[in-house]
């Protein structure tokens, strides 16, 4: 699986932004795609997670009731809907997909097969 997030940029506190992650290479069945973010000194952390067969859907507390993560079947594209944005959102965000994850790992970075590039996202208070 091939993946390609982009979508990010520069915005104010409050604002909202949307991220994508277009997949491509082979079916998503049973695939979750995943997005993870790394601020400057700090480690790889989850932010969402959506099951492609399914659609169940999973979110860090830090991101819940702000952020929504979707998926478009005819696109093979995983969304990220990021609203009521903070500074601390300020991140570089990844998309990731991994195949028959289970729970406790679906939120893991090691649990993740395939990794797209970055995309920076900047909050400015």
């Amino acid at each position: 699986v091939q993946l390609q997030a982009y979508g990010g940029g520069l915005v104010q506190a409050g604002d909202s932004l949307r991220l994508s992650c277009a997949a491509s290479g082979r079916t998503l069945s049973n695939y979750a795609i995943g997005w993870f973010r790394q601020a400057p000194g700090k480690e790889r952390e989850f932010v969402a997670a959506i099951r492609w067969t399914g659609g169940t859907t999973y979110y860090a507390d830090s991101v819940k009731g702000r952020f929504t993560i979707s998926r478009d079947n005819a696109k093979a594209t995983v969304y990220l809907q990021m609203t009521s944005l903070k500074p601390v959102d300020t991140a570089v965000y990844y998309c990731a997909g991994g195949w028959g994850l289970i729970l406790s790992v679906l939120t893991t970075a090691r649990g993740y097969q395939f990794w797209g590039q970055g995309t920076l996202v900047t909050v400015s208070s």
